[in-house]
């Protein structure tokens, strides 16, 4: 009986040792890592963008209870009829096969659950779609076995990111929890921006995921998706292949950095860039005027001569429209019309 009385205390002391133990360390297992997996994490991974808000909101709100219910009624249920309707309770088995009762309910009652399930699904998938004005443009070209990324609207060509091989990551100043994870030419946004990715492939399929923005699209050979993320802090967030896509998909690593406005600008610079829109479509009243206008390029004759209503037609400021010396010799010329006649 002492011995049984030690050992019990014992137990209680081990027991009371190891809780304290974990509530200690119960605040390092809320500090998740931003924007890469955390070791030992049971949780999604924090959120830097409102789609994975949502998310998440969708998943803990909505999804976990459901299926909590569920689990729990379905344990009981189980655990009510090994004990109630076993042999020894009930050594005369019951000789029924159907009961319409019960048929109805587990045929309706899961019905219900999708649809409340659906009501909120669709709401997260119509923001996925409902993209906002986007600031940014990104092509994404997924192919065996890395990542090519362009800014057309910038005039950054397309440029590959590789995984940084384990060896290098000491002299890139990394840690190896990021092995499989960095890239050596990351893409590069903006903070605060809503970025467009068109997302393809150039052999097989590919995934574009990156969880702490929620994105996960399939790049598919002959086919461009689309997709947006806005990015709400600064950092580096890491995502990867999630396809299938050969022997060395797991050497597929997606790294964005998030920068502010400043610095996004300074790294397309160095990437020969440029932030002035590149196309006639984007440049404020330039070009875009005169085509909508009917004309090729050159200026409308009429249009020249009238001032104000040349610079907004033209892209001129006005103060050279006014001071333009050519349109008085412009106007003369349909006065020669009615003489070619009277030669005649």
């Amino acid at each position: 009986m002492g011995m049984g009385t030690r050992a019990l205390g014992r137990a209680k002391a081990a027991a009371a040792a190891v809780g304290i133990a974990l509530f200690s360390a119960a605040p390092t297992w809320a500090q998740d890592l931003l924007g890469q997996p955390t070791p030992g994490g049971i949780d999604l991974q924090p959120a830097a963008a409102p789609l994975k808000h949502d998310a998440i909101w969708f998943h803990n709100i909505v999804l976990m209870p459901v299926i909590t219910g569920i689990t729990l009624l379905v344990l009981g249920l189980l655990a009510w009829i090994v004990f109630r309707y076993n042999k020894k309770s009930n050594p005369t088995p019951a000789r029924w096969s159907h009961n319409t009762t019960v048929e109805v309910i587990w045929t309706v009652l899961p019905v219900v659950i999708l649809v409340f399930i659906s009501l909120f699904s669709f709401r997260l998938l119509f923001a996925y779609h409902d993209m906002p004005e986007p600031d940014l443009t990104v092509k994404v070209t997924g192919n065996q076995w890395n990542w090519a990324y362009e800014y057309p609207d910038q005039g950054v060509a397309e440029y590959i990111s590789n995984m940084v091989p384990e060896d290098e990551l000491a002299e890139r100043g990394l840690s190896h929890s990021v092995y499989r994870l960095a890239a050596d030419e990351p893409m590069v946004v903006p903070v605060g921006k809503t970025v467009r990715l068109l997302i393809t492939a150039s052999d097989v399929i590919h995934a574009v995921a990156l969880p702490a923005f929620g994105l996960k699209t399939d790049a598919v050979p002959g086919r461009v998706n689309e997709t947006w993320f806005k990015a709400e802090r600064t950092g580096v967030f890491y995502g990867q292949c999630s396809e299938l896509c050969g022997v060395d998909h797991a050497f597929m690593p997606i790294q964005i950095n998030v920068v502010t406005q400043a610095e996004f600008e300074r790294w397309i610079a160095s990437k020969g860039g440029s932030m002035t829109p590149k196309t006639a479509e984007a440049a404020p009243g330039g070009t875009t005027a005169q085509v909508e206008a009917g004309t090729t390029g050159a200026p409308v004759v009429g249009a020249a001569t009238t001032g104000p209503e040349a610079g907004a037609t033209t892209g001129i400021p006005t103060a050279q429209t006014a001071t333009t010396p050519t349109a008085p010799t412009v106007q003369p010329a349909p006065a020669a019309a009615p003489a070619a006649p009277a030669a005649q």
